[in-house]
């Protein structure tokens, strides 16, 4: 079967699926995306990535022109057509085409993509042995307001991935430029420090994942208290356990760092720790009791 795609008001087949040069999301990187995971046919936290979105939109000055929009039916129906199961899903919104420069004309309708392709996800072997990251050296910045927007301007990332591939790692952590540990290249960090959790706040310059906040609100039900603050990478190694989140990869293990000069920083024993395995399988048994 064809994969078919989303764009503008019509399921299109992928090699049909073009958009104009005069779009302001390819021309300026004046947009913002959400990554979904489906299981069993239903994506899921649907409704709180689409919130994310729209808060984002508002900021940047889309949030009208996409407020008509039932941007969940569309991402289900793109889901339901493909006859997937388990999948990726990915909504892009860009401010849509025109010549004019888009702080002089706003531009009419916005672009709306998506997509939705298989997903296999990481083995269980996988997960018993945890990631490895890299101290990426690309910075986050607190005070951009764009810091915290999943934005398709993502060249930070993806040079931080990049680094983190070239070195045979899973994946990077970037600091922002007051040193500080601020997230994953494609994913939000936390560490255990006794019973408690500790992440960066949103104030250190992240991405505030969907998975994310549903992790903290796991953890304080299931009497695990969370803090966020500023976590020196110094500290990495004081840490009990540690673990990356997004919607994708759900809850992965930490077990090792190399720093920015090329040491490695060995969190605990190496090995996934009881508080992160507590939170993976409660992440699971809420996926399954929400998309059953």
């Amino acid at each position: 079967m064809k994969e078919l795609i989303y764009l503008n008001g019509s399921l299109v087949p992928r090699s049909k699926a073009h958009l104009s040069i005069s779009d302001h999301g390819f021309l300026y990187g004046y947009g913002l995306f959400q990554t979904m995971r489906a299981y069993r046919g239903k994506i899921f936290l649907l409704d709180r990535h689409i919130k994310r979105l729209l808060e984002s939109a508002e900021v940047i000055g889309m949030g009208e022109r996409l407020a008509g929009l039932d941007l969940e039916r569309i991402c289900r129906d793109t889901l339901k057509v493909n006859k997937l199961s388990d999948a990726r899903v990915r909504l892009t919104v860009t401010n849509g085409a025109s010549d004019a420069l888009p702080w002089v004309d706003a531009s009419g309708a916005p672009t709306v993509l998506v997509t939705a392709r298989p997903y296999t996800p990481f083995s269980a072997q996988k997960y018993n042995e945890g990631f490895k990251a890299g101290i990426a050296s690309v910075k986050r910045t607190r005070q951009s307001v764009l810091s915290s927007m999943k934005s398709i301007n993502y060249l930070l990332n993806v040079i931080a991935r990049m680094e983190a591939a070239e070195k045979g790692l899973d994946e990077a952590l970037l600091l922002n430029d007051g040193g500080y540990i601020a997230e994953g290249g494609g994913s939000n960090v936390f560490f255990v420090e006794g019973e408690k959790l500790v992440t960066p706040s949103v104030e250190s310059g992240i991405i505030p994942g969907v998975t994310r906040e549903v992790i903290m609100e796991m953890a304080v039900g299931m009497g695990i208290s969370v803090e966020e603050r500023d976590i020196d990478p110094g500290d990495l190694g004081r840490f009990s356990e540690a673990f990356m989140t997004n919607a994708v990869i759900e809850v992965m293990p930490l077990v090792e760092v190399r720093d920015e000069a090329g040491r490695l920083i060995t969190i605990s024993d190496g090995k996934p720790g009881a508080v992160t395995r507590r939170l993976m399988a409660a992440y699971k048994e809420r996926v399954e009791k929400e998309t059953a």
